[in-house]
């Protein structure tokens, strides 16, 4: 008699985590854009909810690259994950990327006078056959003189929006060099293209972890 109701009592608890894991399962399922994904987060704040994005030139992991091989609407269990983690892909798009050097300088290190002397001859010297991430390096006054200047590929929102306006909307072609001013923030730059323009796929997935029994 004991031994069957511990097996009933088994029976009852698989029973209701399939039935959880089918109900979660089901939820995903039916979620088809990034404001139900959102919404679907809010609902269900245990299972650590996050809308990320992925793209081929600032994710090149093997998992990233399955995760962008995926059709939208379809999902992914991370197995090495000691929670159940999902990943379903809920949009796909084409998006403007740019890619280009900057050295940085400090207005309030130093004043207008200097950084344009110095402005100038950098360009004079890049023109001349200096390497631009040397010049970077000697003379820009942020971390990105450590890897020579490059800021990478890099979409709207991701850079101040006078630099990216001069970059996006200035009709500039690989290896134009040029001034750009942030007074107001006491910023200015020397920026370099270093690449032409072009549209880059990136994958919106919601990531969730199953909410534990």
């Amino acid at each position: 008699m004991l031994k069957t109701r511990l097996f009933i009592a088994l029976f009852a608890v698989t029973l209701v985590s399939f039935s959880q894991t089918e109900s979660f399962d089901n939820s995903l399922d039916a979620i088809q854009s990034e404001i139900e994904a959102k919404e679907f987060i809010e609902r269900n704040k245990s299972a650590n909810g996050k809308v990320i994005v992925f793209n081929p030139v600032k994710h090149k992991t093997r998992f990233a690259k399955d995760i962008m091989a995926m059709s939208v609407g379809t999902k992914k269990i991370d197995k090495n994950n000691p929670i159940p983690t999902y990943y379903k892909v809920i949009e796909k798009n084409e998006t403007p990327f740019a890619k280009a050097s900057a050295i940085y300088f400090d207005g309030n290190l130093k004043t207008i006078a200097e950084i344009n002397k110095i402005r100038n001859l950098i360009i004079k010297r890049f023109k001349n056959g200096y390497r631009f991430e040397d010049l970077a390096r000697m003379y820009s006054m942020d971390k990105t003189a450590q890897q020579g200047g490059d800021l990478g590929w890099f979409k709207r929102g991701e850079l101040p929006q006078r630099i990216e306006n001069a970059i996006f909307l200035g009709n500039h072609s690989v290896n134009d060099i040029f001034m750009v001013d942030i007074p107001e923030q006491n910023s200015y730059y020397v920026i370099l293209v270093t690449a032409d323009q072009k549209l880059i796929e990136e994958v919106k997935v919601l990531k969730v972890t199953e909410p534990r029994k």
